[in-house]
């Protein structure tokens, strides 16, 4: 009984860490799923600043609903189509985002915190959700990302945060293994001691990015604006910054890991 209690209470206070819902749902997944039907991409939905909190709301497409403000926690979004949608200041933590379409929506101020990705314990890159060329600037994110579509995408002064550690288990690192930044603006992004193997930044907007103890392990730059970005203590084994532009203002790169092993 007090092993039960106490797992409750890591529970109740990890829910609380994290922003829980602060008011009850106000609306059924149902009557979101009767108003999107009758909606049409020009005349969105809005659901701004409602709780859509816990609801299944898989599959659903919001046809570019407004969402700003609205409180997502636990909300399952596998596959749902939020391509254009409005989620400025909306908070999905704990959401369940598999195969879920942000392509192109406005996502600034959002907080993504312990996003349920994968349906195994061996990450499926081909489950993650697809940013391409949604506006995440300022967002937080805390989640496992393994082969997420960040191209085009604008993560100015975005965080990109450690995830929590479980039971002492592992060191808390931001896991976006082969994740494509391409083309995406990553101007002050915030992304220390995140594991970025293989990961894509072909000709990226990467200005004063702060890239500090982050595994880049055959990460691609080529192209990529590097000014001003902070790579001490990174590990550049296989990393290729082939045309890459302002690596002379580029900070730490004497003092990365695997330093002779980079291509330039």
């Amino acid at each position: 009984m007090a092993r039960y209690l106490g797992l409750t209470g890591l529970a109740l206070a990890s829910t609380w860490l994290l922003g829980g819902p602060s008011v009850a749902t106000d609306i059924s997944a149902r009557d979101v799923a009767e108003a999107l039907f009758k909606s049409a991409k020009g005349s969105p939905v809005d659901l701004s600043g409602r709780s859509l909190a816990g609801l299944d709301l898989a599959g659903l497409d919001f046809k570019g609903a407004r969402l700003a403000g609205a409180d997502l926690f636990g909300a399952d979004l596998t596959r749902t189509k939020l391509d254009g949608a409005n989620l400025e200041g909306a908070t999905l933590d704990r959401a369940t985002v598999s195969y879920t379409d942000f392509s192109g929506a406005s996502m600034k101020g959002a907080v993504l915190r312990s996003l349920t990705v994968f349906s195994d314990l061996e990450p499926n890159p081909a489950q993650a959700p697809r940013f391409k060329g949604a506006d995440l600037t300022g967002a937080e994110i805390i989640a496992r990302l393994d082969g997420a579509d960040f191209q085009g995408a604008n993560l100015t002064d975005a965080r990109i945060k450690p995830q929590l550690p479980s039971w002492g288990a592992f060191t808390p690192r931001a896991v976006l293994v082969s994740a494509d930044f391409s083309s995406a603006n990553l101007t002050r992004l915030e992304v220390r001691k995140a594991v970025l193997r293989f990961a894509r930044f072909v000709d990226a907007v990467v200005r004063t990015a702060d890239f500090r103890d982050c595994d880049l392990t055959g990460a691609d730059f080529s192209g990529a604006d590097l000014s001003g970005s902070d790579f001490t203590g990174a590990n550049v084994d296989g990393t290729i910054f082939k045309g890459a532009r302002g690596l002379d203002t580029a900070r730490g790169l004497p003092d990365t890991v695997n330093t002779d092993r980079m291509t330039r």
